[in-house]
Parts: structure tokens; sequence; C-alpha cells
């Protein structure tokens, strides 16, 4: 099967009356308990390779060795699960296997016929100008808006062209709003990773793209389903499928909570570094554990010492 024609990069603005960079007021400390490895870190934006803390309450994520650095309060209305359940309901292990094979779906490639014939019929049901576009070479243009559901913090760069973020003085970091939307005019072509990496781009957001993950929210029976998308879907096929209605089909930003460490998504020098890091702890905690013991047994000496006289 021939590789699609590259298109054009995602264009995006964002919906008037939306400020996405409105930060949200802070309010208590964090409950910083123990977290499994696998995520990423909400200050330096670095891979939490081991030795993970999260809060309790808004799930603010961070390693071990920035828990002192951090300035952003609690958000306490930000709870994972009220995030991921606002505006529909994630469902159980046979829904959820159900969500999995709609992800897996194989891509329905539509003839150029069809294709303008969709066209036509999704822009004759348009009701805010955001029409669709088929040009010559049978790539087709038009918009999609992304709701932006995050409960977590993200990292935003006061100049551009810094590089992924290792937190500076130059760098702000607050929570977003639920209400923030952004319009984004895409093309076929375009992937969902390629979306994500334009969003965040776009607002000079530090924080690396593999943090979140793009969701399609679908109505179907009186239900709302919540779908994660891979990397490789094209969002603006599915809107065009779906039709211009969104409250059929809409398109949320989200954390990449899935619980498990995608290691295929890492390049081979970031997995080499990964290692280096493990021994380099692993060398420091069995550096403590020594000298633990050492303590204790000069201790231990000392106190016989003590007692012990030769008749």
């Amino acid at each position: 099967m021939a590789a699609a024609p590259q298109g054009p990069g995602p264009d995006l603005g964002s919906d008037p009356g939306s400020s996405c960079c409105r930060p949200a007021p802070p309010s208590a400390p964090h409950r910083f308990v123990p977290a499994a490895a696998g995520a990423w870190c909400d200050l330096c934006c670095r891979f939490v390779v081991s030795q993970g803390l999260r809060c309790a309450d808004c799930k603010y994520t961070c390693h071990a060795h920035c828990r002192d650095l951090v300035h952003l309060g609690c958000r306490r209305n930000g709870k994972l699960m009220d995030c991921l359940t606002a505006h529909g309901t994630l469902h159980g292990s046979d829904s959820d296997g159900q969500d999995v094979q709609k992800e897996t779906e194989p891509h329905v490639y539509l003839s150029k016929e069809e294709v303008k014939e969709k066209i036509q019929s999704y822009n004759s049901s348009v009701t805010d100008k955001l029409k669709m576009t088929l040009n010559s070479n049978g790539i087709y243009t038009g918009f999609i808006k992304v709701q932006m559901e995050l409960c977590r913090p993200i990292t935003v760069q006061s100049s551009p062209g810094q590089g992924t973020c290792a937190h500076s003085n130059n760098e702000t970091a607050f929570y977003l709003p639920n209400d923030c939307v952004n319009t984004l005019h895409i093309s076929s072509t375009n992937t969902v990773r390629e979306v994500i990496e334009a969003l965040l781009k776009k607002f000079l957001v530090a924080d690396n793209p593999a943090k979140f993950a793009l969701y399609k929210r679908c109505h179907k029976e009186d239900q709302v389903y919540i779908c994660k998308l891979s990397d490789r879907e094209h969002p603006l096929y599915l809107r065009l499928v779906a039709g211009p209605r969104t409250d059929m089909l809409s398109f949320v930003l989200r954390e990449h909570e899935t619980g498990e460490v995608m290691w295929e998504a890492f390049s081979l020098p970031e997995l080499q570094n990964f290692l280096r890091i493990l021994d380099k702890e692993e060398n420091e905690q069995l550096q403590i554990l020594k000298k633990r013991y050492a303590a204790y047994r000069d201790k231990l000496e000392e106190a016989l010492g003590g007692v012990w006289k030769p008749g």
C-alpha cells in the first residue's frame, strides 16, 4: 500500500473567549505519596524512571529529588478520576476491551469520489463556517476542535527555542481551566501525534508530548464513550466520517495515564540514559545500606566491648 502524500502541518487557533493561558488559582500544599515509575515529572518535564512522588489530591507528579523545588500549589478539585469522568464514563473490562478494539480497527480508505461526496455532505451540514476543502491531489483539509481536559499542570516557556524543559526562570507552570477549546486547521494526512506536538508547540508547552494523549468522545445509544486514539489515527478522517456535530464526536486532550511504560516510544539514547540513572540510583542505595550496617556493626562492637571482660 502506497504511503499517503505529506500534507501541510497543523495550523492552530484558539476559540474566542477561551484563554488557554489563564492560570487557575493555587490552593493548599501537596500531599505527596510514593508513586510507581512510568510518568512524567510536572516540574522538570523529564521521565520518572524510579523514585516518583504523586500528590494524593491533585495528582501532581514529580521526581523525589524535585519535591523541594515544587512551588505550584495543589488544585484539590483536579483529581484524576474527577477529570476523567467529568463529561463521560469510563467502563469496566468489557467496555475497555471494546474501546481497545475501536482503536485498532483498520482504516477504511475512501476513494476520491467517496471523499468528495462526504465532504459535500459535511459542508452542507456545517453551521460554524468551518468547512472542509478537497485538493486536487486527494488530500483534504479542515478544522477540528480539541478540548483541553488536563488534571495536572503544564509548563510554558516564556520564549521559544529552548527545547525540552529542565525548569528554569523562563518557565511558568500552571493548571489549565477545563473550558479551554482550541480550533485546529489540519489536513487528512496529519496524525494524532502530529496534532498533539503542534498543539504543544503553538503554546510553547515544554512538557514532553508523550505525556499527553488524544481521546475521542462518542455519543451512542444515550451513552458517552471515551476512547484513546492511537498515534497513527487521522483525526480529520474521523471528523469527516462522524460529521460536523460535536455532540456526536469530539476530541479531548488529556494526560496519558495508562499505568504502563511505553518503552517503545523512547529512542535508544533515552533508554541507555534510563539505564545509567538506574545504575546510579542503585549504587547510591547500596552505599546508604552499607553505611547503615557499618554503623550498626560499630555500635554492636562498642556494646560488646563494654560488657565483655576476659576472665
